[in-house]
């Protein structure tokens, strides 16, 4: 069947040859005759309302070919992967420091940063919440209109009380997982290019066909009028599945009808792109006196910041991943996605399961502990198998690696003979 010839086989990677060499284009590489340099103006503050933004002076510098506001997008003003919660131009409310509240082209970076310095933005600090245990409160301040719990996600299977009762052992701790960033060797970047009605932007990506419908719909054209090209990627690990620079670069190149690059700096990276979500996981465990798992009782709660981003996405994850690669009769979870006025969270490597994992494996381990027993040995009595019937209740009728995998690791790792 076509593609099964390169099953086990050791391939080279398409683009290798490229990157060792320094071959490889990167958008930050790529130049344009006549070509304009794009800047953002961001909030420094979590949590304000925008009462008024003067940009005269910065409009009428010498060099500055675009000021741009909210009132300048001629399409939809929000973007987002799942929820379009995210202004594309803030208009009334900053939600988190990092806003983008103006856009500037220039003939150079240095006019563009100084156009930046010349805007004047009056603000009205109001209150905000952050951690998403004061966000979940009812009379906390809202981030968005009604609640900050952007989701709930439920398993139950079993009767978890039943499983409590007639446990040998009972473990019950609390997690903490924090923000993480991605840390991509490559900042964001975009470069756009107006030709008559039709645009076409070369970014670094890793989602080129979202780009294009987000792209589309901030300028309010069809998306056969929008290319996208997607340059060597220096760096993404999820990172750069959001709209980061796309859209500013096209509205730039909109309204100018001149090729615009924008280009993050690391700075500028650090405190505007999404992270990994941080966790609190109140975790419960029982089991019986020889080991076998009874039933967890879980709960999380993830900080998904100012937006949603893949939030929803990540939670169902973690919600689904909580009982770990073990086998457990008794399942009770609920997994919360909360709004707070932190710098948003969305896909990162493991897409919210290496935090629960933390959680689920150290749980393990102090069950081993309290009964006495090799940490490999409880692992091996719960794993899930081919027949095993997971937390969401699907039973699984193919292979399952778990064991073989923790035997090879056991084994050639440890150095020791198999479970």
């Amino acid at each position: 069947m076509p593609g099964f010839h390169v099953i086990g086989k050791s391939l080279q990677r398409r683009e290798d040859w490229n990157k060792v060499t320094g071959a490889a284009r990167y958008t930050d590489d790529l130049v344009l005759p006549g070509m304009l340099w794009g800047r953002v103006l961001r909030s420094r503050v979590p949590s304000a309302l925008v009462k008024k933004i003067n940009y005269t002076e910065a409009a009428v510098l010498p060099g500055v070919a675009a000021v741009l506001t909210a009132g300048d997008v001629p399409g939809r003003n929000s973007v987002g992967i799942i929820l379009k919660d995210e202004p594309v131009l803030v208009t009334d409310k900053i939600r988190r420091v990092g806003d983008a509240l103006v856009l500037v082209a220039a003939e150079n970076r240095d006019i563009a940063a100084e156009a930046l310095d010349k805007i004047k933005v009056e603000l009205l600090e109001i209150p905000g919440v952050f951690s998403p245990q004061e966000a979940m409160a009812p009379e906390a301040p809202p981030v968005h209109k009604g609640s900050n719990i952007l989701m709930h996600r439920k398993i139950r299977k079993g009767n978890i009380q039943q499983a409590l009762e007639k446990a040998g052992v009972v473990i019950e701790r609390i997690y903490r997982t924090t923000f993480v960033e991605h840390a991509a060797m490559e900042p964001e970047s975009s470069l756009a290019l107006r030709e008559g009605d039709n645009i076409t932007v070369w970014t670094s990506t890793q989602n080129p066909h979202y780009d294009r419908s987000e792209i589309a719909s901030v300028l309010g054209i069809g998306q056969s009028r929008v290319r996208v090209i997607q340059q060597a990627t220096g760096g993404g690990f999820g990172g750069k599945l959001d709209i980061s620079t796309q859209c500013h670069a096209a509205l730039l190149a909109w309204h100018t009808r001149r090729p615009v690059k924008l280009t993050y700096s690391r700075e500028e990276s650090f405190f505007a792109s999404g992270k990994r979500h941080p966790y609190t996981i109140k975790y419960i465990s029982a089991a019986t006196s020889e080991g076998m798992l009874l039933g967890v009782k879980v709960e999380i709660v993830a900080d998904t910041g100012a937006y949603a981003s893949y939030g929803p996405g990540v939670v169902t994850r973690a919600a689904v991943h909580a009982t770990g690669p073990y086998e457990v009769p008794h399942v009770h979870v609920d997994a919360y996605g909360v709004y707070t006025n932190n710098p948003y969270c969305g896909a990162m490597r493991g897409f919210g399961v290496p935090q629960v994992g933390f959680a689920h494996e150290t749980q393990m381990d102090l069950l081993a502990e309290a009964l006495g027993m090799d940490p490999w040995e409880i692992r091996k009595k719960n794993f899930l198998h081919a027949g095993s019937t997971t937390a969401t209740s699907q039973v699984l009728q193919q292979s399952v690696g778990i064991e073989e995998t923790m035997n090879r690791v056991k084994e050639r790792v440890m150095g020791e003979g198999v479970l």
